[in-house]
């Protein structure tokens, strides 16, 4: 299996409670810094098609600035209204001081 995961961004960039908007693969994605772990989803509501990158985070979980829809970020699934479809995931890991995402091989395929 060959290796799909690329850079995204430097850890740095991403503030702790934190989100930082970038392209990977040529995918919107968020990354986000919670609970000082390191997240990346579709950077996009599954709602109304607002950047999530906009939102807050915090609690391991990122809301849409428009509506206030939440999303849990280790699932991706809503955990508030009024969004009731999940936001694709994606794994990552860290390299040095670089945070890497696998855009092609989504956590929760079912959210695609």
């Amino acid at each position: 299996m060959s290796d799909t995961f690329e850079r995204a961004c430097a850890a740095a960039d991403v503030p702790d409670e934190g989100v930082i908007p970038v392209e990977v693969g040529g995918v919107e994605v968020a990354v986000v810094k919670s609970e000082g772990q390191f997240f990346a989803v579709r950077d996009e509501c599954s709602h109304a098609q607002i950047q999530l990158s906009e939102g807050d985070v915090g609690e391991c979980e990122i809301e849409c600035w428009l509506h206030g829809s939440r999303f849990d970020l280790r699932t991706g699934e809503p955990t508030s209204l009024p969004a009731y479809d999940p936001v694709p995931i994606y794994p990552v890991r860290l390299d040095g001081d670089d945070v890497l995402v696998d855009v092609k091989n989504p956590l929760n395929q079912k959210s695609l």
